[in-house]
């Protein structure tokens, strides 16, 4: 129980008067200390902060909640703890280095951030029918192993949530595994800066095709034990049926998309809808409900983790066929260095790639100087590219003034968007079912506060 004197304020047992009321402070003492105190005031609202600490929030995100009772009869959401200035950011880099910045907003889908950025750029520089097909299929290959570890993320902390450990650690099992193959491909486990104007920074390594395949093999074993252990369990589906209910015509008139639109029945996706990437080419189903609620968004999540798991393969089987494929522009004005070669001690390029550079000409020498130091410029005008992240549409509005940096970059995040849902979602609901509508929405606030 708090001892500080407040000035202006008439200090009782556990609560004390302000401007705006009266206020509890609860910090460990005797609870019916405090409901003593609250029965003479049982017709005023109880206010409580959920986060931005919570563990339940994902993140850093805000919940102000009003309560009757345990029965939520307001909540509002308070964003902005997070936020790192990268759009902004974005205006002091060139085209190329901003793929370092945006791969760091929603840090559960970086190569979903890096495609949608670059597939802007791209569009403005007139080239998106001049990447090389290998670079296309790689995009997909990674983008869809990425939407399989940021689901795995999803049921894995929103079981832990519920109490359900079990789906917690066997979901952070698998993603070991997708972030095992993307330190192979890429170099890191996050913050890839993979995706590039014109292509891919570099193809695959040797071996890699046959580790993809090991893990194709093991998730179709490793995923049905998602099923066996939630679709039916009675407590599981308890906690989620009914709960966090948004219909169709909710969803439309906040903008939502993703899961929590396809759990109202209807099949938007815009890999299907607004194809990209080559995505007419690959066979997969769209997964929806019927049930506009916290369970159906666990059941499309679990589901496209397959329908990703066959694209991954058909983008396997894809690449064997183009060994040795350039996956980069041919323009040498925009595209950087792909084909890089390691050094012996696995640091920086090593000295072959070196004297290649140099041994060339002085004038692709300086050439190359300026492109990596400068950047190209890029034509006057702006473009909006939009893909279908794990948590819905992801667009990038991109904008330039004719020079080597963004004039202004604006993503369109779902994360943000979709946190519109969470008073219809949580309000005349228990405050337990609050975490279970949060969980449902998938929020990463490193997409909302950027």
């Amino acid at each position: 129980m708090t001892t500080e004197t407040h000035p202006g304020t008439d200090f009782t047992e556990a609560g004390f008067d302000t401007s705006e009321g009266r206020v509890f402070t609860v910090s460990g003492q005797d609870w019916d200390t405090l409901t003593e105190e609250l029965s003479d005031h049982a017709d005023e609202r109880i206010v409580v902060n959920m986060g931005p600490q919570h563990p339940s929030t994902h993140g850093v995100l805000r919940l102000i909640l009003e309560l009757e009772g345990e029965t939520v009869t307001e909540a509002r959401c308070g964003i902005g703890y997070l936020h790192t200035g990268i759009e902004k950011n974005l205006e002091y880099r060139t085209w190329t280095q901003g793929t370092t910045f945006v791969t760091r907003m929603d840090y559960l889908a970086p190569l979903f951030n890096e495609a949608t950025y670059c597939f802007g750029v791209e569009r403005l520089l007139d080239i998106e029918d001049d990447i090389p097909e290998k670079a296309q299929v790689l995009r997909v290959l990674l983008m869809e192993l990425n939407r399989i570890s940021s689901h795995l993320v999803c049921l894995a902390t929103g079981g832990m949530e519920l109490g359900a450990l079990t789906v917690m650690t066997c979901g952070f099992r698998e993603r070991e595994l997708v972030l095992d193959l993307f330190e192979l491909i890429t170099g890191l486990r996050m913050n890839h800066a993979y995706v590039r104007p014109g292509g891919v920074a570099q193809d695959l390594p040797d071996g890699a095709l046959e580790e993809i395949r090991d893990f194709i093999t093991l998730m179709k074993k490793r995923l049905p034990e998602y099923a066996a252990l939630c679709n039916a369990n009675p407590i599981f589906k308890g906690r989620l049926v009914g709960v966090g209910h948004l219909d169709l015509e909710g969803c439309l008139a906040l903008g939502l998309s993703g899961p929590v639109l396809r759990s109202t029945g209807y099949p938007w996706d815009l890999r299907k809808t607004q194809p990209y990437c080559g995505y007419e080419d690959y066979d997969f189903d769209v997964i929806t409900w019927d049930t506009c609620d916290a369970y159906g968004r666990f059941r499309i999540r679990l589901a496209e983790m397959w329908e990703s798991l066959r694209i991954v393969e058909q983008a396997t089987d894809r690449l064997a066929g183009l060994v040795g494929a350039p996956v980069m522009v041919a323009d040498k004005k925009i595209a950087w260095p792909a084909q890089l070669a390691v050094g012996s001690d696995g640091l920086g390029n090593s000295l072959d790639h070196i004297r290649h550079i140099m041994g060339e000409s002085m004038e692709a020498l300086i050439h190359h100087f300026k492109l990596v130091t400068e950047g190209f410029r890029v034509p006057a005008g702006q473009a909006y590219a939009a893909i279908e992240g794990p948590r819905g549409e992801l667009g990038a509005h991109v904008v330039s003034d004719g020079g080597t940096r963004p004039f202004r970059v604006h993503f369109r995040d779902p994360s943000f968007t979709n946190l519109q849902a969470t008073s219809v979602m949580s309000e005349g609901g228990m405050i337990a079912d609050v975490i279970v509508a949060i969980a449902s929405i998938d929020p990463v606030m490193g997409g909302v506060d950027r």
